[in-house]
């Protein structure tokens, strides 16, 4: 048996929930005893072992081929206690096994790598302390809305075993369904319960999600839609599949989201609207602890409180400029945008809906002429823009996923077609942070990067959302700067306004968890009521893209300054690409080895 085999034996074990101590100990080869060639089977051979672990990521990047991968596609990653207990000793053994490596002379990739790997892992670890006070169900990433993401974003769909591991799957739902729910009981058991408004809301999601007939849910019309452009089906087994998936929904998936909706209703008398982790046991040292994950920095809520009040202050002052020089002097900067994002409003219609997601594609096709000016290295991987479905509107914000390691889907950049959001004011900036030159950008290269470990290409034990939302919206800074607005003041107030969103953004958040603010205290500074409820369930996140982005930007100026008339942007942007998503302080590393190397 070769060491790979072995690693992926294990690894089946370990998916299943069997031990794997008798495979995974399989002593290493003899050559490992060399430190970089130890390193790299470790990089390689944990991962394998991490993502068989994990079947709803393998699925997500296509990890595996084959019959493993195969076998992944029919299962779904738990939430349960014993799930992360298993990751966290997975972790912890991977960790001992970087700390048994000399790292010391090895070169700086491989050092970056592993102290990446080892934060990432160990990130996993301390986690655990606040997973009681993470919600199962709710409006934006609870189980109610990532399941059925699965099946209609991720699963695979282009061959006749795709279709019967589509039902494999669908067929799971229910209890991962009802494991959410039984989390959420016992969780409100304990004291800690969502506000009222965030029941309020995921309870909205959750019956619109069963209103329809189980024939018209999107669960069944993927499967009708994808599944009928599948080559080499027998007659009859697509339409037989679009029966049992309608049978499945109607008398599994529906009545399980029926047991999560009474839940929630049971805990409803029972919560406040008091909106922030100030309130929850321990909830200080969650936000502090989510404020360090997000922004991959030492920065307190009161530091980051007054970066937003400063970054709003100044972005407001440019905005009022640019709104006198079309005729909009009467009110705040806040009413004037109102308005104007009214004046530009497409209808809520299907033609309306339609002439959004076509103005969508027509930036996404013009910003890849104006970035060649700034990028020579390019995704091979297409990005397309696509709404989300309907029940999702009302919570969801717009959002890319990824494509897999083997290109077979292209990025997607996913689009509410709410009415708020049914306005032309901003939607450039959308598409150039979305998608080109911004997540697609970044994310579709990281992928496609073959000189990093895999576990670097697919994100195998977590993000950076500092870097990887900074990063975005800098593609958006980057755009105002090179005058891609240029004749359209609109169009640079919409790249202004998402900025001052931003900023809004770590006002809001902090004051929400740090400072005792009421939803209605967030929605008056500016912040519409669903992206309140967005940063309520996922404290913290919201500060990741201002403090990202302005990291990002004293990077490239340390860089500028530095080498002077030898700076290169495009280079400089080679560097960051393919670093993939680090936190910023490895970042920074890599960016100051290419300075010293530019400089030699």
């Amino acid at each position: 048996m070769t060491p790979r085999t072995t690693l992926l034996l294990g690894s089946l074990l370990l998916a299943c929930g069997l031990p794997v101590s008798a495979v995974a100990m399989t002593p290493a080869p003899a050559v490992a005893a060399n430190p970089a060639q130890a390193l790299d089977a470790l990089f390689a051979g944990f991962t394998d072992r991490w993502m068989a672990a994990n079947p709803t990521a393998a699925s997500s990047s296509k990890y595996f081929d084959g019959a493993l991968q195969a076998r992944l596609d029919r299962q779904i990653t738990g939430r349960d206690a014993a799930t992360r207990a298993a990751s966290r000793a997975l972790a912890a053994e991977g960790i001992a096994a970087l700390q048994a490596i000399d790292l010391d002379g090895l070169d700086a990739e491989r050092r970056l790598s592993a102290e990446l790997m080892a934060q990432q892992l160990q990130q996993v670890i301390d986690g655990e302390r606040f997973e009681h006070l993470r919600f199962p169900l709710q409006q934006m990433s609870g189980a109610n809305v990532s399941l059925p993401n699965l099946l209609t974003v991720i699963h695979p769909l282009a061959t006749a075993d795709n279709l019967d591991s589509y039902l494999a799957r669908l067929a799971l739902l229910p209890a991962h369904m009802d494991q959410a729910s039984e989390q959420a009981r016992a969780m409100a058991d304990a004291g800690v319960l969502p506000p009222d408004f965030i029941i309020d809301a995921t309870l909205a999601q959750m019956r619109s999600f069963i209103a329809a007939q189980p024939a018209a849910n999107p669960l069944v019309t993927t499967l009708a839609e994808r599944g009928a452009r599948i080559d080499g089906l027998a007659q009859g087994q697509h339409a037989a599949a679009v029966d049992k998936a309608t049978a499945l929904v109607r008398d599994a998936v529906y009545p399980a989201w029926q047991r999560a909706i009474d839940e929630l209703q049971r805990q409803r008398p029972l919560a406040s609207s008091d909106a922030g982790v100030w309130r929850l046991p321990d909830g200080a040292a969650y936000y502090a602890a989510q404020l360090k994950n997000f922004t991959s920095t030492a920065l307190s809520a009161e530091d980051i409180h007054a970066i937003g009040l400063r970054e709003v202050a100044a972005i407001e002052a440019q905005m009022d400029g640019l709104l006198r020089q079309i005729g909009r002097s009467e009110g705040s900067v806040k009413v004037r945008i109102a308005q104007l994002q009214k004046d530009l409003a497409y209808p809520d219609s299907d033609a309306g809906h339609a002439a959004l997601m076509a103005d969508i594609n027509r930036y996404m096709a013009d910003a890849d002429v104006r970035a060649a000016k700034f990028f020579d290295l390019l995704p091979k991987t297409a990005v397309i823009a696509q709404p989300y479905p309907r029940y999702r509107w009302a919570a969801a914000a717009a959002s890319y996923t990824a494509p897999p390691l083997d290109g077979s889907r292209p990025g997607v950049f996913q689009m509410p077609l709410r009415p708020d959001r049914l306005t032309n004011f901003g939607l450039r900036t959308l598409t150039y942070h979305e998608a080109v030159p911004g997540h697609h950008y970044q994310l579709a290269l990281a992928v496609e990067n073959t000189g990093v470990p895999r576990f670097r290409q697919v994100r195998a034990f977590g993000g950076t959302a500092a870097f990887s939302e900074g990063w975005a919206l800098y593609a958006e800074q980057l755009a105002a700067d090179d005058g891609w607005y240029e004749g359209d003041v609109e169009g640079l107030l919409g790249q202004l306004d998402a900025a001052l969103f931003r900023a809004r953004r770590l006002v809001v958040d902090t004051g929400l968890h740090a400072k005792g603010w009421t939803r209605q205290q967030a929605i008056d500074y500016g912040i519409p009521p669903s992206e309140v409820e967005r940063y309520v369930v996922n404290p913290g996140q919201a500060t990741a893209y201002m403090i990202g982005k302005l990291e990002i930007i004293r990077l490239r100026d340390k860089a500028k300054a530095a080498l002077g008339d030898t700076f290169d942007l495009r280079q400089f942007h080679n560097v960051v690409l393919t670093t993939g998503v680090v936190p910023l302080p490895l970042l920074e590393q890599r960016i100051d080895a290419w300075i010293a190397q530019t400089r030699a």
